[in-house]
């Protein structure tokens, strides 16, 4: 007797929405390779406490590779999809320094079924400097050049000779983005002072200073105003300088220019706000939005949409592209725009990841809604369903910490971290 041939998924990215379905996929029915430049998955909201030291960088971070999963993976940028001829056009993703020879060359993957799941990238908005002297936060890479740059900072702060105006500067944070990846680095910043640096750092803890800036009227504009007020109301007792409706005009070495206050001296720009398209979205032969963020479209089916032709009027005569799915940051059902969160992204795999192993199309997607949750500081937090704040909404935003990781072992590395770090303080000045 044969054995069945399996098909053969190619997923494009690793991020939330692909680590999450090739995980879920059967390893009996499906050959699953994921092609990406990053051989992990992230969980975004433990890189500023990495970068802030409550946590070891590789606990915020979760490898393809694994003894428990079946998975090819590939470090990899796709430059280019196929459709009709089902293939994959790869570059090797390794920097320059690390590339020789044949490695460079480009190559193909073939797919039976294909999953779209590229993530977007930061979004400077065309902001002079910003790309050389700010500090993204999307990464371990970057969380690792965080830590390593504030304290660049508090060193040179040390150092004898300086008046108290120059420390200042030198120890005056900037926040870019008032939602909730700026709004929990800046609660983890505040954490380190208070709980840390003022024992590491007795003679120049009070000189530092935190800011947040954001062009909204208003930080955390997905929450409600009662939550967002509160937000507001704890960090500004807490001195941290909150600026809303500011245009951030261009990033210097040393400074931020703004349309209202113009230069702003400081010692580092953190860069938490917007998201666009990677370039193989743009050149995707696929339906996108007429206006806004260029993002694929799928049908309700997150199968993904042909371009329409001119002389379509109505869903029900779009085509899809067979066997070619979207999830994550870079897609979005047609007419039914959800937030890019990690949420939507996981809930979208999982259901892919079930409608292909059990072989059904017939059940749409649906999104169910649950608790955002913010951590804003000194055990204080923000939990939009219920409209919950103080430490019960603190302790909910913990419990994320746990239940992102498929891993039980990553957890126990966490709880155990959790009970060091309350008997003997975070470990900050390691792995610099």
């Amino acid at each position: 007797m044969s054995l069945a041939v399996k098909q053969r998924v190619a997923i494009v990215g690793s991020g939330w929405a692909g680590f999450t379905l090739a995980s879920t996929l059967a390893p009996n029915k499906f050959d699953i390779t994921v092609v990406s430049p990053h051989p992990t998955c992230t969980y975004t909201p433990l890189l500023a406490s990495a970068a802030c030291g409550k946590f070891a960088f590789y606990l915020a971070e979760e490898p393809l590779r694994s003894r428990r999963r079946n998975i090819n993976f590939i470090k990899g940028t796709v430059s280019n999809v196929n459709f009709p001829s089902q293939t994959l056009r790869c570059t090797p993703a390794f920097d320059e320094a690390a590339s020789s020879g044949a490695i460079t060359e480009a190559f193909d993957v073939p797919y039976d079924k294909l999953i779209l799941a590229p993530g977007c990238m930061p979004n400077t908005f065309g902001t002079p400097g910003v790309q050389e002297n700010a500090q993204f936060i999307r990464t371990v890479a970057d969380a690792r050049n965080l830590r390593a740059r504030l304290f660049d900072q508090l060193e040179k702060a040390s150092l004898p000779g300086l008046s108290d105006q120059q420390q200042r500067e030198l120890l005056h944070i900037i926040i870019v983005g008032g939602g909730p990846t700026g709004i929990e680095i800046c609660a983890e910043a505040y954490d380190l002072v208070q709980k840390d640096l003022v024992h590491l750092y007795p003679g120049i803890a009070d000189k530092i200073s935190i800011a947040i800036h954001d062009v909204a009227p208003h930080i955390l504009s997905a929450y409600d105003e009662k939550l967002y007020e509160y937000a507001r109301e704890r960090l500004v007792e807490r001195k941290i300088d909150v600026r809303t409706e500011s245009h951030i005009e261009k990033v210097e070495k040393d400074a931020m220019f703004t349309k209202e206050e113009g230069r702003i001296p400081c010692g580092l720009v953190i860069w938490a706000t917007g998201n666009k398209a990677i370039p193989l979205v743009e050149s995707l032969d696929a339906k996108k939005p007429e206006k806004g963020l260029p993002r694929i479209l799928t049908d309700p089916r997150l199968r993904v949409l042909k371009p329409a032709s001119k002389d379509q009027n109505s869903a029900e005569q779009q085509e899809t592209w067979p066997g070619v799915y979207g999830l994550g940051d870079a897609c979005d059902i047609e007419g039914k725009p959800l937030p890019t969160t990690a949420e939507v992204a996981t809930q979208k795999a999982e259901y892919l990841g079930k409608v292909l192993n059990e072989d059904d199309q017939t059940t749409p997607f649906k999104y169910h809604q649950k608790g955002m949750v913010t951590y804003i500081g000194n055990h204080d937090g923000v939990i939009q369903e219920g409209e919950w704040t103080g430490q019960a909404a603190w302790a909910a935003w913990r419990q994320g910490s746990l239940t992102w990781t498929r891993s039980w072992r990553t957890r126990a590395m966490i709880i155990c971290t959790w009970v060091l770090n309350s008997l003997f303080g975070s470990e900050i000045t390691r792995g610099r």
